[in-house]
């Protein structure tokens, strides 16, 4: 029986304005889900309300009793990780080891924003002694973060830790396809302490909840992650408004392999990009760049990999049945184009993936830069590969990308892997699998987006520096 998620305001759940619930479908069964509340902009205005109210008190409290708070709902998080893992689990159909990573490290942002806030402060500048002059970190008020259906709590808490944790209240708005984690967040970030409209939960779709959020004139920043249209759309809302934006928007990234590379660890990395959460991820490096004297070697190595996957065990299906159909016409017209997959290229027909949106993990090898496949970001299991003879022409092709979110690169040379990753066009690169965690900032460059989450970046994101100078005669 389907359970109603109603919004979470002012520290209580709150059913819609509209007296409305919006339906959902669990893509690993294609049954019907919860259903979820159908915001409004009389919602909003209720939500931002609440967080103008709550936002001074908060911001006076000091980072030292914010983070004890904060350290408190990730207590609740790990507390109740059951619950969120049944949720995450229906409205995404994740497989249960990246369920644990995801929720893990959602808590986990929460945990670091908190123990770095100690260290969150201005800095006196010295103008001699006839004066004293100093930085303070301010807030910007309230904080509207919107946030996809790929990776719904990861990416809420992402922006929800460090934007809590500078001192700025928040309106969440998740997508409508996957809001009930966030709403349960919210629910558990009440029960431990956070003050009542701190954190707010409104959900919906766009135009009826995001819109209304992101021209509120009380809203002094905009975080959102999402597709590049939707991203345009809310960066001409925000130089209209005057107000910043963190955008984070995708990407096509390279995974550039070197004859004198491990090719058996470059093939697994490449194999765990299509794998991990079905290609569903904004940095997923699908675009294979191949020394060309082992680009078949490898090719086979990856096929290989991608060919004992299994659907439901090494990886979910695809979320959305909008995005499941937009993938199978994507090969429908790549196959139209004269391009046959080596692998894959269309759904599971029989077994277990036929149950759910699951697709084929795929490979299209040896393209050419200039088609779609090679351009386009597909948001599915499919990975293609591109043959280079030398470090230049790698370069070239790495960079031949509307996007720049991640890259990667492996080589036996490592100060090769360092040259190219100071070159390539992107908001992070790793070298031989060099880890990216909490820690590391994180944001693209060119239609990409623009801001940084993650690391001590992301807390510099949600605060404003104030100057004060005082005459001491």
């Amino acid at each position: 029986m389907p359970v109603r998620h109603d919004h979470w305001i002012d520290g209580k759940a709150v059913v819609p304005a509209g007296g409305g619930y919006l339906p959902t479908l669990e893509p690993a069964t294609r049954e019907p889900g919860d259903e979820i509340a159908a915001g409004s902009g009389a919602d909003v205005e209720h939500a931002v309300t609440a967080a103008a109210a709550a936002q001074p008190d908060w911001a006076r409290r000091s980072g030292a009793d914010r983070g004890e708070i904060l350290l408190r709902v990730a207590d609740a998080m790990d507390a109740h990780a059951p619950e969120l893992t049944e949720l995450e689990g229906a409205a995404t159909g994740k497989v249960p080891r990246q369920l644990k990573t995801e929720i893990e490290m959602s808590a986990a942002y929460f945990r670091y924003y908190a123990g770095v806030l100690r260290a969150h402060h201005g800095r006196v500048i010295d103008q001699g002694g006839a004066s004293h002059t100093y930085t303070r970190l301010e807030p910007y008020g309230i904080i509207a973060v919107i946030t996809p259906w790929n990776l719904p709590l990861n990416q809420a808490c992402r922006a929800l830790a460090p934007a809590l944790a500078a001192g700025n209240a928040v309106v969440a708005k998740p997508s409508e396809l996957t809001s009930a984690s966030t709403v349960c967040l919210a629910r558990l970030a009440s029960e431990a302490g956070l003050p009542d409209g701190v954190l707010n939960v409104v959900t919906g779709t766009g135009p009826e909840v995001g819109t209304p959020l992101a021209t509120d004139p009380r809203v002094g920043r905009i975080t959102f992650t999402g597709s590049v249209p939707t991203g345009r759309y809310l960066a001409r809302i925000a130089a209209d408004r005057l107000v910043p934006v963190t955008l984070e928007l995708g990407g096509k990234s390279p995974l550039l392999v070197f004859a004198d590379a491990d090719l058996e660890r470059a093939a697994a990395a490449a194999v765990a990009s299509a794998a991990t959460n079905a290609g569903q991820v904004c940095s997923a490096t699908t675009r294979l760049l191949v020394e060309a004297s082992v680009h078949d070697a490898f090719v086979e190595r990856v096929v290989a990999g991608v060919e004992r996957l299994i659907p439901g065990v090494d990886f979910g299906p695809i979320i959305t049945e909008a995005q499941y159909t937009k993938v199978l016409d994507f090969f429908a017209a790549t196959r139209a184009s004269g391009l046959e997959p080596v692998t894959g290229g269309g759904p599971y027909l029989d077994g277990p993936g036929a149950r759910g949106f699951y697709l084929r993990p795929t490979v299209y090898a040896g393209v050419t830069p200039d088609l779609p496949v090679a351009r386009e970001e597909i948001f599915g299991p499919v990975l293609v590969t591109m043959p280079f003879d030398d470090e230049s022409e790698a370069l070239t092709l790495a960079n031949d990308s509307e996007y720049g979110l991640v890259g990667s690169v492996w080589s036996g040379d490592v100060a090769r892997g360092l040259r190219l990753a100071e070159r390539i066009d992107a908001g992070q690169v790793a070298v031989n699998g060099g880890p990216m965690t909490i820690e590391t900032p994180f944001g693209g460059y060119k239609a990409s987006g623009y801001g940084r989450e993650k690391g001590l970046e992301a807390l510099a994101e949600y605060a404003r520096v104030k100057t004060v100078s005082l005459s001491l005669y």
